[in-house]
């Protein structure tokens, strides 16, 4: 679904969706300041709110990735963080979650595309890289490539068409049904948008590690 443009910066057009995403960046640059300004070794609540979550997400990831897991760490924690966010956006009114703008969700996706191969490059180097899509034989190189844009489609194309959907049925229910059922309404909207951050993130995670691993692995035949 095509965003409202607000106004021009230049020649750049300017969406309620781009704002949107701005003030959630603002909103955890915020809270990530204030978290990590007096840390304490005995933490106050906030700052075990905090470490709580980062200690989960770390767990996550080691679990997929466990040797090179910390240094995608930043990267899908802040996937994972911000797309729930994102997601949930769309529960304040007059507001809509930036991830229902398929331009939104093709950023990400493409963030993630090149995550994959420059994770993958700085891992085992370019060569044992790139040698990848000649296993097992050179014959599926072209087959390769075409799998890295068609699940960079598939990423972009699943999270855009989940939330749109979701606020749409959000919509339409209370709409027919008006506000006498808002709070299974919400507790859906807030489960499946943290669902789908968790997907989205874990797809992104998967790719990593398949680009990490697989390298790992025909460095040592």
């Amino acid at each position: 679904m095509e965003s409202e443009f607000y106004f021009n910066l230049g020649m750049i057009q300017i969406s309620g969706s781009v704002i949107t995403t701005w003030g959630i960046m603002l909103f955890l640059s915020v809270v990530a300041w204030l978290a990590t300004r007096q840390l304490s070794l005995v933490p106050t609540p906030f700052q075990s709110l905090m470490e709580g979550v980062v200690m989960m997400i770390d767990e996550a990831i080691l679990a997929v990735v466990p040797e090179n897991g910390r240094q995608i760490l930043p990267f899908i924690a802040t996937l994972w963080i911000f797309l729930g966010f994102a997601n949930l956006v769309g529960l304040i009114p007059e507001l809509h979650s930036p991830t229902r703008d398929l331009s939104v969700t093709s950023a990400f996706a493409v963030s993630v595309f090149l995550s994959v191969h420059w994770f993958g490059i700085k891992t085992q180097g370019i060569k044992n890289y790139l040698h990848h899509y000649l296993t097992p034989s050179p014959i599926l190189l072209p087959f390769h490539i075409i799998s890295e844009f068609t699940r960079t489609l598939a990423l972009a194309i699943r999270l855009f068409g989940n939330i749109m959907s979701l606020e749409t049925a959000a919509m339409l229910v209370l709409l027919v049904a008006g506000f006498l059922a808002p709070i299974p309404i919400l507790m859906l909207h807030i489960i499946e948008a943290l669902v789908q951050a968790y997907i989205f993130g874990m797809l992104a995670l998967i790719y990593l590690a398949g680009a990490i691993q697989s390298q790992q692995l025909s460095s040592t035949e």
